[in-house]
């Protein structure tokens, strides 16, 4: 299948995908478009959002219709790295007698993981499951064990109890493509949200993709070609974070560094491939600004002190950087 063709394929199976979730998640379109193009470009996601906005239903839903192997890990402060990775196990084999170690798989092992509460697992566990999100391996006794293709991360915090918490180091908070924030639903969401929700067992959802297609439509991402003064603007907007723009420099202790470039333009890609179109522009970056930028920005003591926060920031760097 040529280029063009799988970019249509790819369309009609995202806007089936939307039309078979909405039958389970009221709203929350921009959120699931996100979590998808994060999916197309091999990412992991950040889902910050206060208790019972349906981020796990959300998330087995997406696993649901995608047809992936679906885990989810509650990050407590006693978890210990090889309750995520796996561990090795004694075993005695029962006609020679001889001892030997098996090693039995952990959570980690599937293709669509979510990580619940994240900020709550001590450094040393968080590492673990970082490590393994940017090898796509696992290591444990010196031998080393591949994770199933496609492998995608979504890790939740909650904003509002931070009390007994490990919030994850800017460091570790780059591995993430992309850091999004689940709102309220309004009021007439809401009703429809009770509705739904009180009236009996879910229908199993249909199936819409599988690893294999996805796989392909990673690859179909990456295939995209990207004009010069695109990239060039991508960069230019990531470099004016680091205080090279004078307007936010009082507000800025850190910006985003070169990943952050790559991913807006692996998610701009992704972005135009969803609207049918076969290269993207500046506008397509600056859609994906907010999600690529929000957790790789760091204000400074007095944006805090003056409740100016990194999406205030970003709009301002969107404002201020040239298109050329």
């Amino acid at each position: 299948m040529d280029a063009v063709k799988q970019a249509e394929a790819l369309q009609q199976s995202y806007q089936r995908l939307k039309e078979v979730i909405a039958q389970r998640i009221v709203g929350q379109h921009t959120v699931i478009e996100q979590l998808f193009i994060a999916l197309l470009c091999k990412g992991h996601v950040l889902l910050v959002g206060v208790p019972g906005l349906a981020k796990t239903l959300m998330v087995r839903s997406l696993g649901e219709v995608l047809d992936l192997e679906f885990n989810r890990i509650q990050f407590t402060p006693d978890l210990m790295p090889t309750d995520i990775l796996g561990t090795e196990i004694l075993e005695i084999d029962p006609e020679s007698g001889k001892r030997y170690f098996r090693f039995e798989k952990g959570p980690i092992f599937t293709q669509l993981l979510l990580a619940d509460e994240i900020n709550r697992t001590p450094p040393k566990t968080q590492a673990a499951l970082l490590e393994a999100m940017q090898e796509h391996k696992v290591t444990v006794a010196g031998k080393t064990y591949p994770l199933k293709l496609p492998f995608f991360v979504l890790a939740t915090q909650n904003p509002i109890e931070q009390e007994g918490t490990y919030p994850l180091p800017e460091a570790q908070l780059d591995r993430f493509m992309f850091e999004l924030r689940l709102d309220y639903p309004s009021e007439e969401e809401e009703i429809e949200i009770v509705e739904r929700t009180t009236k009996g067992e879910w229908e199993p959802l249909p199936k819409v993709m599988d690893a294999e297609t996805i796989l392909q439509y990673q690859q179909l991402v990456y295939q995209v070609p990207v004009s010069k003064h695109v990239v060039t603007y991508a960069v230019r907007l990531v470099q004016n974070s680091r205080r090279k723009l004078e307007s936010i420099k009082q507000w800025v202790r850190w910006g985003a560094g070169p990943r952050a470039s790559q991913y807006l333009i692996l998610a701009a890609k992704a972005y135009a491939l969803l609207r049918g179109k076969l290269s993207p522009d500046v506008e397509d970056v600056q859609s994906v600004a907010h999600p690529v930028l929000r957790h790789r920005i760091i204000p400074s003591f007095i944006a805090e002190a003056e409740g100016i926060d990194s999406d205030k920031i970003i709009q301002i760097l969107l404002e201020q950087t040239p298109t050329l």
